[in-house]
């Protein structure tokens, strides 16, 4: 598993140098039981970002014990003009300490370790629909479709206690996609929001809420150990 840099422990903007998106990370512990934060991703392949192309994840963090953090997820299909149809097919992010094992209900039920995904590279975990094979690349037939929501449970188990939990590099794997020329599947990179309340931010770099989770930060030495991204980097918009 790849070497990491404890990120700035503070809430701080990082530009993204070229052809490399953000990487927002998040740190839960269980004072944060019931607390809830977006992630919002857009869509991209190794030609570029795909107009329309979008996603959002509410992760809830629902129960702890010494060794495991189980959250709920809702999924949501954004896409809109010029997409006409795509499919969310998978999930996914990087943990901290290095995940052990994982288990998922609901509409995304198969999960894999250590796989790749296309123009992404290799992630810790990721959570998919009931077919195809146990890799972050791919999927079977389901997910969740143009314009729908989907929703359960994943349970996040490591080798030893932990007191906190940072997890990093949100990514979702889309397929069944029209309206995107000649592309039909494409990855999507996510920017997270620690709100759980009204308002929004767009334009110029995203700083978070204070308070809510232990950390939220952007940090230049997890950037430059984690694997390059193509995709420019999103806008942040608070839950």
């Amino acid at each position: 598993m790849k070497s990491r840099i404890l990120p700035v422990l503070a809430a701080v903007a990082f530009a993204a140098l070229p052809g490399i998106a953000q990487a927002d990370i998040i740190t839960l512990n269980s004072s944060d039981l019931n607390k809830s934060f977006t992630v919002d991703y857009n869509g991209f392949t190794g030609d570029g970002s795909i107009a329309g192309l979008a996603a959002q994840i509410v992760f809830t963090l629902t129960g702890t014990t010494a060794n495991s953090y189980t959250l709920g997820y809702k999924v949501t299909n954004t896409s809109d003009d010029p997409i006409t149809n795509s499919r969310i097919s998978g999930f996914g992010f990087d943990t901290d300490p290095n995940i052990k094992s994982a288990s998922s209900t609901g509409a995304y039920t198969v999960t894999a370790l250590n796989s790749n995904v296309p123009n992404i590279g290799k992630v810790d975990v990721c959570f998919k629909d009931g077919g195809g094979s146990k890799s972050c690349a791919g999927g079977g037939g389901g997910g969740v479709g143009f314009g729908e929501t989907g929703s359960g449970e994943l349970t996040l188990s490591f080798a030893s206690p932990l007191s906190s939990l940072t997890l990093s590099d949100f990514f979702t794997r889309y397929q069944s996609i029209s309206g995107a020329g000649g592309t039909s599947s494409a990855v999507g990179s996510g920017t997270i929001s620690t709100s759980s309340s009204g308002g929004s931010s767009s334009g110029g770099t995203p700083v978070p809420e204070p308070g809510m989770f232990g950390l939220f930060a952007l940090g230049v030495g997890a950037l430059m150990l984690r694997r390059r991204r193509t995709a420019p980097a999103p806008k942040l918009a608070i839950a």
